[in-house]
Order: C-alpha cells, then structure tokens, then sequence
C-alpha cells in the first residue's frame, strides 16, 4: 500500500481531495484525522503541516507527498519530481512600500527583509550579488513592513490582493511554483506499479480538463470542410443518419476557442450541435 502525504488545510488540500474525488479514490474521515485508508485503492493518507511534507517523503516516512513546489525547493530534501499536478499555482515574489521609488535588485542591499523562505530569498540574492538582511517570520509575512519589522517582504503571491491591502507592491518574481507530486527513491516494485496505477488515473483527469464532446448533425456536401475546422483529437467520428444527405460528427474540442469554432461549424451547415462535459479521458 502506498502512503501519500497530503497538507492538512487549505487552498491545496482543497484541490488534492478533489483530484482524488476525480480519480474514484475514496477517502472518509479526513476531518481531524492523521491517516486515512482509501476504501477502493491500495492507499493511504497522511495529513502533514505543508512544510514537512517534503522531509516525510525524503525519509520514507511517506512514499509520496503533493507539495507547492515552493516547499520543496525550500526544504532541498532529496525526493524526487514524479509529476507536476498544474493546479495551486502560485508565485514567490519580493514586495515593497508601495510609495518608494524601486530601481532594480539593488535596492534591497542592507535592507531587513521579512520571509518563510529564507533558502530561496538567500540564493536569489547570492545569484544578484546583494546582501540583505533576511528576517524569518511564520504566518502574516505582509504585515511586517507596516509595523516597522521589516522594509520589504518575500512572500507567496497569488492574485495580489493582500499585497494591496497591506499597501505593497510586487517588484520582483523569483519563482513560479504549482503543486508537485513527489516521491521517495526507495520505492520498491510494489509499490512503483500502484503509482503508475495513481499517475494512470491522475492523467485520464487531467486529460478531459477543459474539453468538450460535441456532437453535431452535418450536410455530407460539406463534410470535409467541417472537419478542416475541428481541431480536436486524432480525427473525429463520422456516422449516418436516416436523412441520407445528411450525417452526425462527434468530437472533441478544448474550451480556449470554443465558441469561435461553433460558429465556423454553423456558418457551415451544422445543425442540432450538443455540448456536453468529459469527466475523464483515456489517451
């Protein structure tokens, strides 16, 4: 059975559970509990802070873990990179007073800078040449300049938001950071043939993320031209219908652009087209 490290809280675990929703992995009694069998797949859960999550896994104290990657590149521990999970997507930013004038880098030598994530701060200053101050705070990072702890912060930003209501601004990007699927290199042949179950499922997932199967009926005369428009998988199927000039096309289309290719389709004789959601898709 593989154990999985998971965080306990948040935006992520929000996003973790629903993946394994997706994936038909049952989980219950995750509320206020450290580890938890899934009731139809050889797994277990382990709630973790997300900060230990990467040493867990390093340790084998957990087989796997689904980390921010900001954590895992912090931590430096030495699991391995199975998956990028393209959810939880964030990044790591340096942010100041939103009133001072900021001229590059440089601007941050001999300043005291408030952050959880001091091995990323240290290395991108190293990298620029500047010696800041680096002041290590857990918890509210964006409040430190306004009670005079800090002049800047280096924090995880997302849409922004806290750094305007806290009136700072993001000045500089050190790194961009989504939710990774990790593992420990001990993994024995067991357990590696459960992942590849786990990854199998988690791709058939990510795989109908923002598609659509439609169906359509279509004038055979213009048949072809209809399938030039459709930019969908391999090729799509054609079937007939009782109405001998005519057929039905089913396909699949991806939702960026979706409604400019409906209205090719229609200008093109397409009729009666049905749109309808993919819960999962096996490539």
């Amino acid at each position: 059975m593989l154990r999985i490290a998971v965080q306990a809280k948040g935006r992520l675990f929000e996003e973790t559970m629903a993946l394994f929703e997706e994936a038909d992995i049952k989980l219950g009694g995750t509320k206020r509990t450290l580890l938890v069998k899934s009731s139809n797949f050889p797994i277990e859960v382990l709630f973790l802070r997300d900060d230990d999550i990467p040493e867990a896994v390093a340790t084998g104290v957990a087989d796997l873990g689904i980390v921010g990657e900001n954590e895992y590149v912090e931590k430096g521990t030495d699991a391995e990179i199975i998956k990028r999970l393209g959810f939880s997507k964030c990044r790591l930013s340096l942010a100041m007073p939103k009133d001072i004038d900021y001229q590059g880098v440089s601007w941050f030598s001999g300043k005291k800078i408030a952050t959880s994530y001091p091995a990323i701060l240290n290395n991108f200053m190293k990298i620029h040449g500047v010696k800041s101050e680096v002041h290590v705070i857990t918890g509210s990072v964006e409040v430190a300049p306004s009670i005079g702890l800090a002049d800047a912060i280096f924090d995880i930003v997302s849409s922004g938001s806290t750094l305007v209501s806290n009136r700072l601004k993001e000045v500089e990007v050190v790194m961009k950071s989504e939710a990774l699927l990790i593992g420990c290199k001990q993994m024995n042949e067991e357990k590696r043939e459960v992942l590849a179950e786990l990854l199998f499922r988690m791709d058939a997932v990510k795989a109908a993320e923002d598609k659509k199967y439609v169906l359509m009926n279509a004038p055979k005369e213009r048949l072809q031209e209809i399938i030039n428009v459709l930019p969908g998988m391999k090729s799509p199927t054609v079937m007939p219908l009782a109405q001998e000039d005519w057929c039905s096309v089913h396909t699949v289309l991806d939702e960026k652009g979706f409604w400019e290719i409906i209205g090719k389709l229609k200008a093109l004789g397409a009729e009666g087209i049905l749109v309808l959601p993919i819960e999962k898709m096996i490539l």
